[in-house]
């Protein structure tokens, strides 16, 4: 096990870290967020039940044209999060749990986190 973890990327061995304290129950479920190059994208996940319950990316055609192609991607990964967090109020979640997939809190992944507790989701 130790030889593998030394072959992993600093990114994917803090996500193994994050991952083993940070579950989503019912009560409470997840929020993953995955950047790419381009995009971003955000799920709200129960762990339990190994099921996505609600889901948005700058890839989606609704949330697509509600950005300006000029937008930064900050600003994007605001909008995302408020998203989510509307989608996820309509479904009946308030809290949850943030998971930030091995990506240090700042830049993108933070705007998404500000813009989903701006839109009323608690974590």
């Amino acid at each position: 096990m130790r030889r593998i973890r030394r072959e992993l990327s600093p990114r994917k061995r803090r996500q193994i870290r994050v991952r083993s304290k940070v579950y989503g129950t019912p009560e409470r479920p997840r929020l993953n967020v995955f950047r790419s190059a381009n995009h971003i994208y955000a799920q709200i996940i129960d762990d339990d039940k190994g099921f996505t319950l609600v889901a948005a990316s700058t890839v989606e055609a609704p949330v697509k044209s509600e950005l300006a192609a000029e937008d930064p991607k900050i600003a994007q990964a605001k909008k995302v999060g408020q998203v989510v967090a509307q989608r996820a109020k309509d479904k009946g979640i308030t809290r949850v749990v943030f998971d930030r997939a091995g990506y240090l809190y700042h830049g993108r992944i933070k705007a998404l986190a500000d813009g989903a507790r701006e839109a009323g989701l608690e974590f």
